[in-house]
């Protein structure tokens, strides 16, 4: 899926094998900022140790507990079969879902006018924005029509989550949509194009395959408190937001997908009410050092072991790689390990690597710190 600081990548470049090599005495993993969840899940699926994911937002939940509430894995074709035909007797009833075949301001605004007037929460709020009309009618009549049975549901609603973010008409993220601008409308139009109801069936497919060694849980927690729960010998995973701007901003489509609701939207970016958007104090410039300080005073004091992961220069939060190296000296002996990667810079031209400056995609260096208890 689109996630900005996603550590896919760097699993395969080295964070992988250095969490499987620090895990093996571990007693838990516990993961405080699981966004996509792809650390959790690499964890769960490759050890024998309960896994517990924490996250402010309800889509990291869905995505962390679709894999970390099954230790068995479920059959895909036997879900599919049954949830598609409901899907699909649900869409059939949506009658005059506009066709756009062709990309410009009067088919944009009539998709939107259309959308608004519908029922389904993802249409009346995303359709003609971040969805085709018809692709936002196919999300809410899939989520409309979940299975009941509450493991097949979680892989349903987590599948749904990951194919609206794949096809979503926006730049990585869904801060703000493509505009039918003569520079954005072609990525527009092949959002648009996306068939939505087979990047679902490809997805569940997936992850219906996949599951834990050991049942673990996934809840939504600010990780300060979610910290309180760390036990004597667990290794604890940290990946704390860099971007001064609140993680809500971004992913709250796939908020609204997790949460089946919404309220009013607003904005170019189709935003919820700021009571919907939770907010972390990691991403407030004057909040974000103390609050990391109490985390790993927090996980010191109750004898937790720690993954950290931060990229090496000053981000917009206010932290840096050589802050997070200085707290974490006060509370643990540190062991550094550096690794080239990609993040988001919220937007902007891809720069090439070594190169400083605003880009969409900023390739630097991120430090990963392994801090023992003292």
């Amino acid at each position: 899926m689109k996630y900005m600081g996603s550590k896919r990548a760097m699993l395969t470049n080295g964070l992988g094998r250095l969490i499987d090599r620090e895990i093996y005495k571990a007693k838990r993993f516990v993961d405080l900022f699981s966004g996509s969840s792809a650390v959790a899940r690499h964890a769960a699926c490759r050890h024998d140790i309960p896994v517990l994911a924490f996250d402010l937002q309800h889509y990291s939940k869905v995505l962390a507990g679709a894999v970390l509430d099954r230790d068995q894995p479920l059959t895909a074709a036997t879900i599919w079969s049954a949830w598609s035909k409901r899907a699909e007797t649900r869409f059939s009833k949506v009658p005059d879902i506009p066709v756009v075949d062709r990309i410009n301001a009067k088919n944009i605004a009539s998709s939107r006018k259309w959308s608004a007037q519908q029922s389904g929460v993802v249409t009346r709020a995303y359709g003609g924005h971040y969805f085709s009309p018809m692709q936002a009618v196919w999300i809410d009549s899939f989520l409309e029509t979940l299975p009941t049975k509450l493991s097949e549901k979680s892989v349903a609603l987590a599948t749904l989550i990951s194919a609206a973010s794949q096809s979503a008409a926006a730049p990585g993220h869904t801060a703000q949509p493509f505009q039918p601008t003569f520079g954005a409308k072609k990525y527009l139009e092949t959002s648009w194009n996306v068939d939505l109801p087979s990047k679902v069936a490809l997805g569940l497919n997936t992850l219906a395959s996949i599951h834990a060694k050991k049942i673990g849980a996934s809840k939504v927690a600010d990780a300060n408190k979610a910290a309180q729960q760390v036990r004597e010998g667990d290794l604890v995973f940290l990946d704390p937001p860099y971007s001064g701007v609140h993680y809500s901003r971004f992913y709250h489509v796939l908020e609204t997908i997790a949460r089946m609701q919404c309220g009013e939207v607003s904005g170019v970016g189709r935003y919820p009410p700021p009571s919907e958007r939770p907010r972390s104090l990691y991403s407030m410039k004057g909040e974000a050092i103390e609050a990391l300080d109490d985390l790993l005073g927090t996980i010191a004091h109750r004898g937790g072991k720690a993954i950290v992961t931060f990229p090496d220069h000053e981000c917009s939060n206010g932290l840096s790689g050589e802050t997070i190296v200085d707290m974490s000296a006060e509370y643990f002996r540190i062991r550094i390990k550096e690794v080239d990667s990609r993040f988001s810079t919220l937007g902007g031209k891809v720069l090439p690597a070594g190169k400083i400056g605003r880009g969409g995609r900023q390739y630097r260096s991120e430090l990963i710190l392994v801090l023992d208890p003292k």
